[in-house]
């Protein structure tokens, strides 16, 4: 037997903006949310420009206390999370806890955290370290936080599989609320990829751009 499953609440957090209808306004008229990057000195790399998500506040949606212990990829997680459900209008204080489920998407995780403690561990010492690293930049994190803001205690798991994350955690959620009906899941899917780390692997494309142009065939092994 084959169960249809229902999407009851939408979010995004992206450089087109926050809300549903605005961003997809923006994506409709053709709007980019390609712009230089601000968020450091990128002046010595090849590459300066990105969909970088600027003037974003979480404290609509996260307790001040709580946005200092959330790397900036888990505010975007929790943030996008809150909003969907306050658009769904699910209240989980209803029902088994157990039988509601967190699944999440994430690239790589808290890298501006990795960043910020690698550094710290060269200048200033390990003792300088902030406990906080690990939980901050693990991939779960996101799924984590998000359960224990709404004490859900039913599967909650995290991918990593690099651009296809979201997708693949969206296809595993389906899939569970598939086979058990009983089951509510909240999905997320999202990165912060904008700093040093991020950026310094990426290598402008020298040719000029054609929207037409494919790739070039792969080349045998000699």
């Amino acid at each position: 037997m084959t169960r249809r499953v229902v999407v009851t609440g939408i979010s995004v957090v992206t450089a087109l903006g926050f809300e549903t209808s605005e961003f997809w306004d923006k994506l409709c008229a053709g709007k980019s949310g390609v712009s230089p990057l601000e968020r450091f000195d990128c002046s010595e790399f090849k590459v300066r420009f990105g969909g970088e998500i600027k003037d974003f506040d979480p404290s609509d949606c996260v307790p001040a206390r709580e946005v200092k212990r959330l790397d900036r990829f888990c505010q975007f997680a929790v943030y996008g999370a809150v909003k969907a459900i306050r658009q769904a209008g699910i209240d989980f204080s209803q029902g088994d806890a157990f039988r509601y489920g967190v699944i999440t998407g994430s690239g790589i995780g808290g890298l501006n955290e990795i960043e910020e403690q690698h550094c710290t561990l060269f200048d200033r010492g390990p003792n300088r370290v902030s406990p906080f690293m690990i939980p901050k930049l693990m991939v779960n994190a996101a799924s984590g936080n998000i359960s224990v803001m709404f004490g859900l205690r039913g599967p909650n798991c995290a991918i990593a599989t690099a651009c296809a994350s979201g997708s693949n955690a969206i296809g595993d959620a389906f899939k569970l609320i598939q086979h058990d009906p009983r089951r509510r899941y909240r999905h997320r899917g999202k990165r912060s990829g904008h700093h040093p780390h991020g950026l310094v692997g990426l290598r402008p494309d020298e040719r000029p751009f054609h929207p037409q142009r494919r790739p070039a065939a792969r080349q045998p092994a000699v």
